[in-house]
């Protein structure tokens, strides 16, 4: 072989190293995927609040990742159950099946949440047990763990059941979240049949009971609530809307870590963690309240504690962050009026009884009936023996509701029948509410609200096609993303999208985003000095 012909090989051969040496789940590059998932975490807080942070938690993210600042869902059903399963499928409601937090069910004739599942039942305390069997696509985890050969090893964390077990999708090692009363961590038989015995220790070393009465105080050291244990006191609601809880999360989330031994194999390991407590006081105290304000700054703390806790145990340089939201909320009512906003609160009982009055008077006068089973605001569900008793379709039942909606304040409605047909404008509004189509519900009806319009008459709420619900922040950290604040469109179904990339694996089987290149640092493949000529 002559000098040239060794050269060129040479040259080729160099060429691939870079390549060769890409990070992916295969060379455990990273060790650890972090995904963290801010309940009720609107998209202007992080700016808003820029100047209240330290430089070591959000704005780690903000000034040393990548920070898209306009991300947007583009789907309408803006709850946490299809909010958690959107970010790890990077598919909407019409692809991952969640339609809200709990839904009609016909055959058992009543409300079901998402992940109840009675052929499970709960593990470390009494109850039906919970699990992914609603879901109707991987997820970023599932997709992990094919990719490895079940190698890889997730795990996902929430005060909230749907919180942790849709992120973990169907092959998640463990999904843990609290007993309400007592604050323990509890899981499934879905995923083992009893606590491993690092939580069952944790449990037992009573960690919850530090949180209790105790004082939560600002920067100033004014008290702003307190967590006094009293008889029959819940934890969930007493802790729960207090930076204490999230401390207690991310107590759970290292002792997770160091127990499980996640980022010591041979692949990538994933972690979801769902921080509950900003959406309970939240929804009390809307997203102008200073409290919101001090809860924003006390989670700068502890995240830039957990960051810390990641960098001593790993290394950053050998964990890959994500962060977002499942969902913003609108303003209360009275301080959008305050600004001469046209706003309001609905009650759900009221409007069901006035829906099924308008459709009794139409439909059988005299004769009462229950046509609309349960009014979750916007939405309502539509009883199928109600209307079947008159030879009504689904399609003409849901169509009456529709209409009765739109008597009562609503600006539109797509029926469960119109969007199983895709049958919607060819507009934003439309693709939102196709893309917030699900087979489950039996019969149903999304209603189109005004703006600042919530269904709730004591604080404030979220589930509406607007900014306010659908903007939330949407920030990567690791060595693959280039740093900067980026003001492109994005969705946080791109988040799935854009892990699964680098990590070298499938996107989730009903994946819609896609891979943000824009932020991703460009890492040339060169000749070494000397090459060909």
């Amino acid at each position: 072989m002559n000098l040239r012909i060794r050269r060129a090989c040479a040259v080729f051969f160099f060429c691939l190293l870079p390549a060769l040496a890409l990070a992916s789940a295969y060379n455990a590059r990273p060790k650890l995927v972090v995904v963290i998932i801010i309940d009720q975490f609107r998209g202007d807080y992080p700016q808003r609040y820029y100047y209240d942070f330290g430089p070591n938690g959000f704005r780690l993210l903000m000034d040393h990742g990548a920070y898209f600042a306009d991300c947007y869902y583009d789907y309408a059903n803006l709850r946490t159950a299809p909010g958690h399963a959107t970010l790890l499928t990077g598919a909407y409601s019409n692809g991952h099946g969640i339609l809200s937090n709990e839904w009609w069910d016909a055959q058992k004739k009543g409300e079901v949440t998402s992940v109840e599942d009675h052929s499970t039942h709960l593990v470390g305390a009494a109850g039906t047990g919970a699990s992914p069997h609603n879901l109707l696509a991987s997820t970023l985890g599932d997709e992990l763990k094919l990719a490895t050969q079940g190698k890889a090893r997730f795990f996902g964390i929430s005060l909230k059941d749907r919180a942790a077990v849709l992120p973990a999708g169907w092959a998640g090692d463990g999904a843990y979240w609290i007993e309400k009363n007592s604050g323990a961590w509890i899981t499934s038989t879905y995923y083992r049949g009893q606590l491993p015995a690092w939580v069952q220790q944790f449990n037992q070393s009573k960690v919850a009971d530090k949180y209790w009465n105790r004082e939560w105080k600002d920067g100033s050291g004014k008290v702003l609530s307190t967590t006094t244990r009293q008889a029959g006191a819940e934890f969930f609601s007493v802790v729960g809307p207090t930076p204490f809880a999230n401390d207690y999360e991310l107590e759970f989330a290292r002792a997770l870590i160091t127990n499980e031994k996640l980022g010591s194999g041979p692949v990538t390991d994933l972690l979801t963690i769902s921080l509950s407590a900003n959406d309970l006081l939240g929804h009390a105290l809307g997203p102008d309240s200073p409290k919101m304000r001090a809860m924003a700054v006390a989670m700068d703390r502890q995240l830039a504690g957990f960051f810390d806790f990641l960098s001593k145990q790993f290394g950053l340089d050998n964990v890959w962050i994500a962060l977002s939201a499942d969902h913003g909320v609108a303003p209360l009512p009275a301080v959008a009026q305050s600004m001469r906003i046209p706003a309001s609160g609905r009650d759900h009982e009221q409007l069901r009884k006035q829906i099924n009055d308008m459709l009794t008077a139409r439909l059988s006068p005299g004769h009462p009936r229950d046509y609309v089973t349960d009014v979750f605001y916007p939405n309502a569900f539509v009883s199928q023996p109600a209307f079947s008793s008159l030879h009504m379709t689904e399609a003409a039942a849901e169509q009456a509701v529709g209409e009765a909606l739109e008597r009562i304040g609503m600006r539109g409605f797509y029926t469960k029948a119109q969007l199983a047909r895709g049958d919607v404008p060819a507009t934003k509004l439309g693709r939102q509410y196709l893309h917030s189509y699900s087979p489950y519900g039996g019969w149903y009806v999304l209603g189109v609200p005004p703006p600042f319009t919530i269904g709730d008459t004591d604080g404030t709420d979220h589930g509406s096609p607007y900014n306010y619900d659908t903007h939330v922040p949407l920030a990567f950290y690791g060595k693959p993303f280039q740093a900067g604040m980026y003001h492109q469109h994005a969705e946080p179904v791109d988040l799935a999208a854009t892990l699964a990339s680098l990590l070298g694996i499938n996107a989730p089987t009903a994946a819609v985003g896609h891979v943000l290149t824009e932020a991703l640092a460009h890492t040339p493949i060169e000749a070494p000095a000397g090459g060909a000529p």
